[in-house]
């Protein structure tokens, strides 16, 4: 499942925010139900190992010019989850992107 966020901030600002937020990330999903562990793999691709409903998925967050692309391998079996997951990342996303609190 792919949810892509578009942004006009450029790769080294969308950079330097998903750094200073990494540790939010886990904050995105309701009601502490997930732990995420991140890992940079290059600078513009950041994987996510989620432990959500004793299911462990993987995920990437991808930068590109124009956009952020998060993508989650959502097994099949938790498909009827799609809506709720695209809706939280969309949000979710939208706020790692926002420029940090005061």
């Amino acid at each position: 499942m792919q949810v892509a966020i578009p942004h006009s901030l450029g790769r080294e600002e969308v950079r330097r925010r998903l750094r200073g937020s990494e540790n939010r990330i886990e904050d995105a999903i309701p009601g502490g139900m997930a732990k995420i562990e991140t890992s940079w793999v290059d600078d513009d691709t950041l994987n996510l190992k989620i432990n959500a409903m004793g299911q462990v998925l993987a995920g990437r967050i991808a930068i590109e010019d124009a956009q952020v692309l998060f993508d989650v391998d959502l097994p099949m079996a938790l498909g009827f989850i799609k809506p709720m997951v695209e809706g939280a990342i969309r949000q979710a996303g939208t706020k790692l992107l926002a420029p940090p609190p005061a």
